[in-house]
């Protein structure tokens, strides 16, 4: 039975109970069941790459009326496999002149930096990798890892597109983390806590109920950091050829492709742990493995919107893209961090003792912060509206022609005369 309720701590404390009884000492079997944990972890979050690759083929054929893989394996599962292969059989080819160091440490660093993401993620109540009680501030933290590859990739592979290409795209992710962090902070202020599967815990009534607007900015600046459509100039084709990663070939390649869908289902399983209660639901603290299924029901769901996007919006600019961030989103967080600073604090002085039960001042403490986050919304659409308004009157209104001044016509000279 506990093996069924609960079998990833069932497995460890076998485990440790097996390496003791060896002789082991404590330190040296808590090393190595950490050790074994991690690679457990980053194990399952790579294979998870060849399901998430397929999943998104198949919603792509079905909304783009197109059949998908359907001939390796049952309705074409397997069809990933053989294209590791081919990756893994490429060429290798280096360009002359590159830092070689740097030049393969990139991908390694893009890849590593969102496995260590998961080091925090709660699967369920007694399944997750560490505990910190800054979890949030770590998440933030271990994100520039794959910043630092991208700079790398393509400072290193001695070629001026993949440096401009790497240059927009540090350009891109540092502008959207800023819009992300002040997001994040919302549900550290709603929780009390840092740490995420204390946030978790703090989920009585899901974030996202609360904060919606802090929700969507979050999801928002996290689907831009992973380049994704239509946030995808990290690897605009028709402007930078592959951008930073022009030069690679092969497995290093592969690596930045794992990275990127890696990266977006790691969002998404951020997004429904940090808003959506994570593995919270009916019996999921009596039986953990419930917990893990509602955990994985919610990422899935997320990461299918995140599919739905990049199918569905195209490609935006530059200037759009940045205009959209300094001029929109940022301002919006900071507001949005301000007022619900200030609101909880006063919804938590003055109703804090005025109801008979606390599930009841939950939903009115919801309540409250669902309205201000609708308000908010409103009133920063309306702007958005009225500048937009404002900037296409500029736009049409006729433009004076430009005419040269007309200088007075020469005199005439008199005809000689003839004698």
């Amino acid at each position: 039975m506990a093996f069924l309720s609960d079998p990833i701590n069932f497995i460890a404390t076998w485990l440790r109970e097996l390496l003791l009884g060896w002789g082991l000492a404590q330190g040296a079997v808590e090393a190595i069941l950490k050790f074994l944990g991690a690679g457990a972890v980053g194990t399952f979050g790579l294979a998870l790459v060849i399901f998430t690759i397929w999943m998104e083929r198949k919603m792509y054929a079905r909304i783009q009326d197109r059949l998908g893989p359907n001939r390796v394996g049952p309705w074409g599962i397997f069809q990933t496999l053989p294209d590791m292969i081919k990756i893994f059989t490429k060429e290798y080819i280096t360009p002359a002149g590159a830092d070689l160091v740097v030049y393969n440490l990139a991908p390694i660093l893009t890849v590593s930096g969102v496995l260590l993401t998961w080091a925090v993620i709660p699967f369920a109540p007694t399944v997750f990798g560490t505990d910190v009680n800054v979890g949030v501030l770590y998440i933030v933290a271990v994100g520039a890892i794959g910043t630092l590859g991208i700079i790398m990739a393509g400072w290193s592979s001695n070629n001026k597109y993949a440096l401009l290409g790497a240059f927009r795209a540090v350009a891109q992710m540092v502008s959207y983390e800023v819009p992300m962090v002040l997001a994040l902070l919302v549900p550290v202020l709603l929780g009390r806590t840092m740490g995420i599967n204390s946030l978790v815990e703090a989920q009585s009534v899901w974030f996202i109920v609360l904060s919606p607007l802090a929700a969507l900015i979050f999801f928002i600046s996290s689907l831009a950091e992973t380049g994704r459509a239509p946030f995808d100039l990290l690897e605009a084709e028709s402007e930078l050829v592959a951008g930073f990663q022009t030069e690679y070939s092969g497995l290093k390649f592969g690596m930045f492709y794992v990275g990127e869908f890696l990266h977006a289902f790691t969002i998404s399983a951020l997004t429904a742990t940090l808003f959506l209660g994570g593995w919270r639901g009916p019996g999921a603290e009596t039986y953990p493995i419930l917990g893990m299924m509602f955990f994985f029901i919610k990422t899935f769901l997320v990461y299918s919107v995140v599919i739905w996007i990049r199918i569905s919006l195209p490609r935006l600019r530059i200037d759009q893209m940045l205009n959209f961030n300094w001029k929109f989103l940022t301002p919006v967080a900071l507001a949005l961090l301000i007022v619900t600073a200030v609101l909880d604090k006063i919804v938590v002085t003055a109703l804090a003792d005025q109801f008979a039960t606390e599930t009841i001042y939950l939903w009115v403490r919801g309540l409250i912060h669902l309205t201000a986050n609708l308000l908010l919304g409103w009133a920063a659409l309306r702007l958005l509206a009225g500048g937009e308004v404002k900037a296409r009157r500029v736009v049409g209104q006729p433009r004076p022609l430009a005419v040269p001044p007309v200088s007075p016509p020469a005199p005439e000279t008199p005809a000689a005369e003839i004698g």
